[in-house]
């Protein structure tokens, strides 16, 4: 044989194979995220439920125990101890067994993604009580700040949201202003640096006060019947 002589190449798979391996290697793929995703979902879900369930005693801190209910045009029902992930009212008791205040949820969009909250709403003096932020991926050390800066956070010690006389409507919409220049109950005073984040929970709040608390005033007596069985 010359020493020149070229080896021969081997033979290239053929297209129909390589689609074949790379439609397995898909399914295979596919078929390993599906089964990552049910065996991860129930834990998902209860670790999502605990942290509600701590977020309800956040907002209610006289709170000792909760009843889940679901509110809707239909009115009021109220939802086993189980069922905390399709409830959208949460009504906190003491001790005694007295109504400590409602959490509700509200959410809009932030400055990179949806800002959720739980707030605290007081039937008494119609007004929110405090807030824990439940989802943000907001800039570390300025969205953030939503959730630890003591200023922004005494903006819930009492925000105004109270209804109109009729009872259809909030009476004055919660509103986020610049931070220095609040003047009203209703009003949050803004984080400085982080008036994109501040801007969403008062949107969130706004639009979640506007939909729930007519319809929680209309479903108020069965409410304060069930609290009281």
């Amino acid at each position: 044989m010359s020493e020149n002589s070229t080896p021969p190449q081997p033979a290239m798979p053929s297209s129909a194979n390589l689609i074949m391996a790379l439609g397995l290697i898909a399914m295979m793929s596919g078929l390993l995220v599906v089964l990552a995703f049910q065996l991860t979902a129930p834990r998902i879900v209860a670790n999502k439920q605990r942290a509600l369930e701590k977020a309800i005693f956040t907002v209610l801190p006289s709170a000792t125990s909760s009843k889940n209910y679901k509110l809707d045009e239909n009115g009021l029902t109220q939802l086993p101890d189980d069922a905390i992930a399709v409830a959208n009212v949460f009504a906190g008791y003491d001790a005694d067994g007295n109504l400590a205040g409602l959490a509700m949820e509200s959410s809009a969009r932030g400055y990179q993604d949806v800002v959720k909250v739980l707030y605290g709403y007081s039937l008494e003096s119609e007004c929110v009580t405090g807030i824990t932020v439940l989802q943000s991926t907001e800039t570390p050390g300025l969205g953030d700040k939503v959730s630890t800066d003591p200023a922004f956070l005494a903006n819930f010690e009492c925000l105004d949201a109270s209804l109109n006389e009729d009872r259809s409507a909030v009476a004055n919409p919660i509103r986020t202003v610049k931070n220095g220049t609040k003047t009203n109950a209703w009003q949050i005073d803004a984080i400085s640096g982080a008036t994109v984040t501040s801007t969403a929970i008062g949107n969130g709040l706004q639009e979640s006060t506007g939909r729930m608390l007519p319809m929680l005033a209309r479903s108020k007596d069965s409410l304060l019947m069930s609290i009281n069985e």
